[in-house]
């Protein structure tokens, strides 16, 4: 029995009639759903675009952690040793044979409070500027806001950075180091610091993609930026003139005020407030920068 109703026929006269909407369809048909072309504003995100894919973004997270760890034996415990252990090895190497000064605290907790901080931001830049190219069969395949990718890297590392905590409070209560109200300046300084590896991994990423010596550049930058940071020795060790030549890393300004935070220092607020002002700008610029070489990653990558 034929299908077709006389409700679906169409006439000789109709279909002249009607040729053109027909041929209009199946032009329609034949357009792309989704066009990606840069931002037209002077605000370089399209934050309506990545709330949308909010999802995606928590499911690219618990991803990165999860792959992290799978088939270790000690698992989310290297999040403690890997500070712990360069923790000791630089009190011996530092504290002990060097005598680097630690503003009257012990060297230590002084180092881990350096520490923390570092090795969250340091990880997350690495694994954000390797997101991109990680992640070459989602890219060629789907859309979806590309800056979701070196963003969930960056979050992910925050998982290690609470870890870790536990045992910066352990310290503190071991060395007898109170807390005080500077603790609530803490959340400001993981979103600062969270701000600038975003900013940082997304340029990285992005460059990753076309230049692949980003790859091997990156982790030999990381370990210029740990000598370049007050971590080893306290932003008071770098003499007044240079001082300002040290805020200009924005990093230095952050590292401080979380041990200020950490070990109740007052807080260097020139310090900080260059580094808040410097990690804008970063972040501004490379996302600009981003999504002007994004319409390239699925030809290049």
């Amino acid at each position: 029995m034929s299908s077709i109703t006389k409700e679906n026929q169409i006439s000789p006269a109709d279909s002249e009639k009607s040729g053109v909407a027909v041929a209009d369809k199946f032009q329609l048909a034949d357009k792309p759903l989704v066009v990606i072309e840069p931002s037209r504003g002077w605000i370089p995100v399209n934050l309506r675009d990545l709330w949308h894919y909010r999802d995606l973004f928590y499911i690219l997270m618990m991803r990165d952690v999860k792959v992290r760890y799978k088939q270790t034996v000690l698992g989310a415990a290297w999040a403690i040793l890997q500070p712990l252990l360069t923790m000791v090895i630089f009190s011996i190497l530092f504290g002990k044979l060097a005598g680097m000064p630690s503003d009257g605290f012990p060297y230590p907790i002084f180092a881990f409070a350096g520490l923390l901080p570092w090795m969250f931001f340091s990880n997350a830049l690495i694994n954000s500027g390797n997101s991109l190219v990680g992640n070459s069969n989602l890219i060629t395949k789907v859309y979806f806001p590309r800056m979701v990718i070196p963003a969930a890297s960056v979050a992910a590392g925050l998982v290690d950075f609470l870890v870790a905590f536990g045992l910066l409070i352990v310290l503190l209560f071991y060395y007898g180091i109170g807390l005080t109200a500077n603790f609530l300046m803490l959340p400001v300084l993981v979103v600062l610091t969270s701000l600038l590896a975003i900013g940082l991994g997304m340029w990285m990423s992005a460059l990753n993609v076309k230049y692949r010596d980003i790859r091997y550049a990156l982790p030999f930058l990381v370990q210029l930026g740990l000598f370049a940071t007050p971590i080893i020795y306290p932003a008071s060790r770098v003499p007044e003139e240079w001082r300002l030549l040290l805020w200009l890393n924005p990093l230095a300004g952050q590292i401080e005020a979380y041990r200020s935070t950490f070990l109740g220092k007052p807080f260097d607020w020139t310090g900080l407030g260059i580094s808040a002002v410097l990690t804008l700008a970063i972040l501004i610029y490379a996302a600009y920068a981003f999504r002007r070489m994004e319409r390239s990653f699925a030809d290049v990558i």
